[in-house]
């Protein structure tokens, strides 16, 4: 697909034989993190942002459509070793398959949950994802469409040419763009590359960087960078930092493909050459780095012309406190001007809360994030918030607090992609002090009601139980100053 002239052939894998995955008892969720508070603790089945998408929602499955989604799972009461776990939610009968296990990673690291994507066939592809060069990756394959009964194994590449982070877009008439992490062998640098395939099981580049045509590199500015990304019809954006001395992240970058990798531009069209080398070019939408702050990345979404929309948190330390508030923002890029507009949302009090965000076809803006305190503020996640804007992100209402009441804080809300109304965004709560059991939940578009995904199964498929009612109207709005860079 993307392959130069007499080069190669292309770096394949032989599917393995088709295997029926484990079944599990229910739906749980890993523990993983920091238990100084330092960074992350918590139920992190749903971690972390640069793992994406974890769910998609594909119309044609079932009668109504199914939502199938991926975490990082445990077994009831033990949560160690993390699990490579798949389900769905059907949308007809309101009810969730029993959980699939497909491997178990022999680590409770949340850099190694999975993410997934559909093909136009409906086969579901699963990316297990390594942290770094500590284990292999795989990628599996549904070997009928729209089932999660069977899986091939149809890529497995061992530590020393694995990927980390897999953010893997399928264009229709393109075939995948698979954005992702290298760290090296020696080399603990988070280095940013990409791979192409017409199937997901044929990749145009070789793995391996000493092999002739290897996968391109999408940025090496030294230090390393995080990227988030997502797909809008045939373009594929994603939104970069770099981290200072491979620790601190920070500066805010944008580049969008529309030929599934063959070229890349900015928002404004400008041309970008690969690999990305130096801290100041011309993919920067602003200089955090000048004003000494950190930039923890959260979503992509597009207005109804096209334009990015970026979202992201700004924060005077890398470490957490529990005095210092994250403040949000949106970046969104205004065609006419050909400038970004960087507007501050709201504040929360962890580098790690996360949320989902969205634009309707009506134009309103819409986040659900853990941006309430919660059980166990100044740590990961809190309760959840639904917060919508009318006004392209001038102003921001908080319309109901999801969730409230419970033990622990709720984090990592994901967005499935062709979000369908009934299942808008899914999520994972635990203790962040200790180890704890961790469940999932999801709610629905207008914040009806917030539902667990069963711990307990009988059969194959059961309803989920509504766990909180959401209240109303749960805080005051926020406006606050622009910035036009």
């Amino acid at each position: 697909m993307n392959l130069p002239a007499n080069s190669p052939a292309p770096c394949a894998c032989a599917p393995l034989p088709a295997f029926t995955p484990a079944r599990a008892d229910g739906f749980h969720g890993v523990w993983y993190g920091y238990t100084d508070g330092t960074y992350y603790a918590g139920g992190l089945g749903t971690f972390p942002q640069q793992i994406h998408p974890m769910a998609y929602h594909a119309a044609a499955a079932g009668e109504r459509g199914r939502t199938f989604f991926v975490w990082g799972g445990a077994k009831a009461g033990v949560p160690g070793n993390l699990l490579t776990t798949i389900s769905y939610y059907d949308h007809a009968t309101r009810m969730v398959a029993r959980p699939r296990i497909l491997n178990d990673r022999h680590t409770n690291d949340g850099h190694e949950n999975p993410s997934i994507m559909l093909d136009r066939q409906g086969h579901i592809y699963v990316f297990s994802n390594a942290h770094g060069t500590l284990r292999d990756s795989f990628i599996y394959r549904s070997t009928r469409p729209y089932s999660i009964d069977e899986f091939q194994t149809v890529l497995s590449l061992e530590k020393t040419m694995n990927f980390s982070y897999a953010q893997p877009w399928y264009i229709d008439g393109l075939g995948f763009l698979l954005l992702h992490s290298f760290y090296g062998c020696r080399d603990p640098i988070r280095r940013l590359y990409y791979n192409t395939s017409p199937d997901g099981i044929n990749w145009d580049y070789h793995w391996d960087l000493n092999e002739v045509n290897p996968r391109p590199a999408f940025a090496l500015i030294p230090g390393g960078n995080y990227q988030v990304s997502r797909a809008h019809g045939a373009t594929v954006g994603t939104m970069f930092d770099y981290n200072v001395d491979a620790v601190g992240r920070t500066n805010l970058y944008y580049a969008r493909t529309s030929d599934c990798g063959r070229t890349w531009k900015t928002a404004g069209g400008t041309a970008i050459t690969l690999p990305i080398t130096s801290i100041k070019n011309v993919a920067l939408v602003h200089d955090y780095e000048a004003e000494r702050q950190y930039v923890f990345l959260k979503e992509i979404c597009y207005d109804d012309k096209g334009q990015p929309v970026l979202l992201f948190l700004t924060s005077p330390t890398e470490a957490n406190d529990t005095t210092t508030p994250r403040t949000w923002h949106t970046a969104h890029f205004n065609d006419a001007t050909g400038r970004w507009v960087i507007r501050d949302t709201f504040v929360s009090d962890n580098n790690y809360d996360h949320g989902t965000f969205a634009i309707d076809s009506d134009g309103l803006w819409r986040i659900i994030a853990p941006t309430a305190a919660g059980p166990q503020p100044g740590r990961t996640g809190g309760d959840m918030v639904m917060w919508t804007s009318q006004d392209q992100g001038a102003t921001w209402q908080a319309r109901a607090l999801l969730t409230h009441g419970g033990p622990y804080n709720h984090t990592y809300a994901r967005q499935p992609v062709h979000v369908h109304d009934d299942f808008y965004a899914f999520w994972a709560d635990g203790d962040v002090n200790k180890e704890s059991a961790s469940s999932l939940y999801f709610t629905d578009k207008h914040g009806t009601g917030v539902w667990r995904l069963p711990l307990v199964m009988a059969g194959d498929c059961a309803l989920p139980d509504l766990a909180f009612t959401p209240i109303p109207n749960a805080e005051q709005s926020f406006h606050r100053k622009d910035t036009d860079t």
